[in-house]
């Protein structure tokens, strides 16, 4: 699933559609996750893109029409800018076509990802942004609000990383990462972590979520950017996909947790307060 670095570098590529107006917007899947509302035809032609942000693992594209549209990838979608489209792929389900020849394409071979549409005034009012917490790279991210929300959470701190409702735009891949950085055990509670290994888990988000952007995020099986590019932070991974290897004498560990691979190295990482 892309995740915030692969998410912030497809807004960054696609910043090249900022003012180019609409022709027209075809639908050729109406069903992804979610059925695509059929109130998209609204973006009215010669509409222009006047802003394009992420918010967690959300891309927001506003027009000047005052509508705007929501993109989660899910787990394998990606959005596509061609310069034409001479076949459509089978996993094409949304165009958006512009004037000067440039196409916008939602590819998901999976169909787990989503496309939503409203009134730009009403778009930030849906519930699945609002219940998301403080995003991972926002200032707003402090010590202080981490603490207030987990130091009574029995739930190991790689799982409460994976929780969007506390910290928003983490992924399994970026939660591995993190820890080494902050040398923290994935299986240490939330309520067993104190202030001091907060702050060095706040800094490690920002350090390694940066420096993924940075690369392009990670290219894994999927993520392409929207500009045909593939991510190369997976050439900086400290343990992720790294079993087996060692890192100062100590060896790295797979194991799962909930149902997901957790990469960690038990000799750097230890489940204590330190």
């Amino acid at each position: 699933m892309p995740e915030l670095p692969e998410v912030e570098t497809t807004v960054k590529s696609l910043n090249i559609l900022i003012g180019l107006k609409v022709y027209k917007v075809k639908i050729y899947t109406n069903k992804l996750r979610y059925i695509i509302p059929k109130s998209i035809i609204k973006i009215q032609k010669d509409s222009k893109i006047i802003n394009i942000q992420r918010i967690a693992k959300y891309i927001l594209i506003h027009f000047s029409s005052n509508f705007s549209i929501v993109v989660h990838l899910g787990m394998s979608g990606r959005l596509k800018m061609l310069s034409e489209l001479k076949k459509r792929n089978k996993h094409d389900h949304f165009v958006i076509y512009f004037k000067n020849s440039k196409i916008l394409v939602l590819n998901d071979p999976r169909k787990f990802g989503f496309i939503d549409f409203d009134h730009t005034k009403k778009i930030y009012s849906k519930k699945y942004l609002t219940v998301l917490g403080i995003d991972a790279l926002s200032k707003k991210l402090n010590t202080d609000y981490i603490y207030k929300k987990i130091n009574k959470s029995e739930v190991p701190i790689k799982q409460i990383l994976l929780n969007q409702h506390i910290v928003s735009g983490i992924g399994n891949i970026y939660a591995s990462e993190i820890l080494f950085d902050s040398k923290i055990s994935p299986f240490t509670k939330g309520k067993d972590l104190n202030t001091h290994q907060l702050t060095r888990l706040i800094k490690s988000m920002r350090k390694i979520l940066v420096k993924a952007i940075k690369y392009g995020g990670s290219t894994i099986r999927d993520y392409v950017a929207s500009d045909g590019t593939l991510g190369n932070f997976q050439s900086h991974f400290s343990v992720y996909n790294k079993e087996g290897k060692k890192i100062s004498k100590f060896a790295i560990k797979k194991v799962l947790q909930y149902g997901r691979s957790t990469y960690y190295c038990p000799g750097l990482q230890k489940n204590k307060k330190n």
